[in-house]
């Protein structure tokens, strides 16, 4: 099934009302505090347990696993405002090293580049040269960086594991290889 308002979807993806893993639930829009609850255009819109409750089921943020949303066919994004930009999905990773107490970043082109088109990070948000690049968890906690989807759109910034996910010893033991 696909889901075609995917603008109602962004901006409840957002707006839910926490709850237990197996009973997802979102606040409706006439009580999200955006929609004026006395806008007759109100009752156009797809109520936002309408639309997510039919794709698969996530942990945080809001409850959704947009990956494998994507990957089962259930929803199919625009990549782009415009309609004739090809997309060019990339399936390598790009590692983030910073030997510190956290495990490394591993950044996964594939599931960004099925969603978007490459000219939506860069060359704005990231340089496109292997090692240009300032990561910053504060930039990112400002909504710079990949903070500008993550905790906004994507699954939450409290999600630490999804992107420090490759333990430092690993990635010493690759490097040395």
């Amino acid at each position: 099934m696909r889901i075609v308002a995917l603008t109602t979807l962004a901006i409840a993806a957002t707006l839910f009302a926490p709850a237990a893993a197996d009973d997802r639930k979102w606040l409706p829009l006439a009580k999200d505090g955006i929609h004026d609850p006395a806008s007759p255009a109100l009752r156009l819109k797809q109520e936002p347990a309408e639309a997510l409750s039919k794709l698969p089921r996530d942990t945080a943020g809001n409850l959704v696993n947009w990956v494998k949303a994507l990957d089962s066919g259930a929803i199919a994004p625009r990549t782009n405002i415009l309609p004739e930009t090809n997309v060019r999905v990339r399936d390598d990773e790009i590692i983030v090293s910073k030997f510190g107490s956290l495990p490394a970043v591993v950044f996964p082109h594939r599931p960004h580049t099925l969603w978007l088109d490459c000219s939506n990070c860069h060359e704005k948000l990231f340089v496109s040269k292997a090692g240009a690049n300032r990561f910053s968890m504060q930039k990112i906690l400002d909504g710079e960086q990949c903070g500008v989807c993550h905790g906004a759109v994507a699954f939450p910034l409290t999600e630490c594991n999804r992107c420090h996910s490759l333990p430092n010893e690993v990635l010493m033991r690759r490097m040395r290889k």
